[in-house]
């Protein structure tokens, strides 16, 4: 049907450029004006032409999306087949888009073309270097209609008029939570009625919402289309992408106005008040450890149940979520995808990124109660808290020896499980842990890492350092 729209279309114009050329004609032989503007005759037609094919759109037949071009449905074809053409030789990673392949490239080449005109900081996207430079011009282009504050990026606008809700009528009955749409409600409500009427066919798991049915499909799928466009990582959900983004950005919306401190999403903020209030609704009914959310609840529970159902094809770890399964497969592969720009050094989590960052930042947010001794990482300053009150939340199954964190734990029981997944790249060794591992693949390389600043001589090992220092220069 398209073919004959096209052909007609093409008759059309080539009819009015014949009859350009015939009215030129006459002009020649006669020597004289017709009087008519052709030109304006062809360039009439060419205009309705491209007015027609504006109002065209290219339409999923999956979602109901409607594109600008053929290229455009193709392209976004791929969410929905999860065909990813473009596949890097040096990881593996495949991706939906050329754009994102090539910028993902980047990650291996190292190259960054695109410097600061007002520091030496370098880029490997132009887009990132004009976010960056907004650093250092004070520039704010994306401004709130409703309260006036600007933003250097329109992502930050988007997230800031969160906290302009309009008109909210509709209001449900069970709490005081309301919504802008019906529709919105009603979904809400399935929360408190328990309905879950969407049914996965591969697991039989419940869903009160089709969109989570979806979302939850794109597990047994291994569908990940959405890319992003700054390191190469792929997502099964748009908003999982849109959350991820913030770690490339810098700017924290949110601020607490009790202790000052500002976070990238304001659910972080929402759950960080629980702190201050002494909120905190989720209890475990096993060891009565309490949360500030029901999925934290969830992922804890898991710990009790000892469920692991995703295991390594590679070393047969097994883990409790396939987000660790996946960041521990990266021990193996060597993929860092998450770079520092202070120094470059690479990460292979957005995590790990994040508390590196506060060693060049200096940043100690957390504050121990009973000491004055400050903290980076709020998993140190729980573990220190517990020498104050003596607590060890984490106890052994097998021998009932308990711990003051978890991944003392998890060490612990490799004793009774025999569990060594760390081998050595140069023989059949195994070890329990990662540094151990290192520690003797020293022997093989004949690395000595550890420098004495009284004598300038090297060791392998750090306590072999210590043993020297009170053996030789302590008096």
């Amino acid at each position: 049907m398209k073919r004959t729209k096209d052909t007609k279309e093409q008759k059309e114009l080539i009819e009015a450029k014949n009859k350009n050329k015939g009215l030129r004609e006459i002009e020649e032989k006669n020597n004289a004006k017709t009087g008519e503007k052709y030109l304006r005759c062809f360039q009439t037609k060419r205009k309705k032409l491209k007015k027609r094919r504006a109002k065209e759109s290219f339409t999923c037949t999956h979602c109901g999306n409607s594109l600008k071009s053929k290229t455009g449905l193709e392209r976004h074809m791929r969410i929905h087949t999860g065909e990813k053409p473009f596949t890097c030789d040096q990881c593996g990673k495949s991706f939906t888009q050329s754009a994102s392949f090539k910028r993902h490239i980047i990650i291996h080449t190292g190259k960054k073309p695109n410097k600061c005109s007002y520091c030496d900081k370098s880029f490997s996207r132009s887009e990132t270097l004009k976010t960056h430079e907004r650093t250092h011009t004070g520039e704010k282009p994306y401004k709130c209609e409703q309260c006036g504050k600007t933003f250097a990026q329109k992502a930050h606008l988007i997230e800031h008029m969160n906290i302009h809700p309009g008109e909210k009528p509709y209001k449900c009955s069970h709490c005081d939570k309301r919504f802008n749409q019906l529709g919105f409600l009603r979904k809400h409500e399935m929360i408190h009625s328990g309905e879950k009427p969407y049914k996965c066919s591969h697991c039989d798991k419940r869903f009160n919402r089709s969109a989570n049915l979806k979302s939850h499909k794109l597990i047994h799928s291994d569908e990940r289309p959405y890319d992003c466009d700054q390191c190469g990582k792929s997502f099964a959900q748009r908003g999982h992408l849109k959350v991820h983004m913030r770690v490339h950005n810098e700017e924290k919306l949110f601020t607490c106005d009790q202790c000052g401190k500002s976070f990238k999403l304001a659910s972080y903020l929402k759950g960080h008040m629980n702190i201050h209030t002494g909120d905190k609704l989720y209890t475990c009914g096993q060891c009565g450890k309490t949360f500030l959310w029901a999925s934290y609840l969830n992922k804890h529970l898991k710990v009790h149940r000892k469920e692991k159902p995703h295991s390594c094809s590679v070393c047969g770890r097994s883990f409790a979520r396939l987000a660790h399964l996946k960041e521990h497969q990266k021990t193996h592969t060597g993929v860092r995808e998450y770079m520092c720009f202070e120094c470059e050094k690479t990460f292979s989590s957005a995590s790990h990124l994040r508390h590196h960052e506060r060693i060049h930042s200096g940043a100690k947010p957390y504050e121990c109660s009973h000491c004055d001794k400050r903290f980076n990482f709020r998993e140190n300053l729980k573990a220190h808290e517990r020498i104050h009150t003596g607590e060890r939340p984490y106890k052994c199954l097998r021998c009932d020896k308990r711990f003051n964190q978890s991944i003392h734990l998890k060490r612990h029981e490799m004793i009774h499980t025999g569990e060594k997944p760390f081998k050595c790249s140069h023989c059949d060794m195994r070890f329990s842990r990662l540094g151990t591992q290192k520690s003797h693949e020293r022997v093989h390389t004949g690395e000595k890492p550890y420098h004495c600043t009284a004598c300038g001589k090297h060791f392998g090992h750090s306590s072999t350092l210590s043993s020297h220092i009170k053996k030789i220069h302590t008096k």
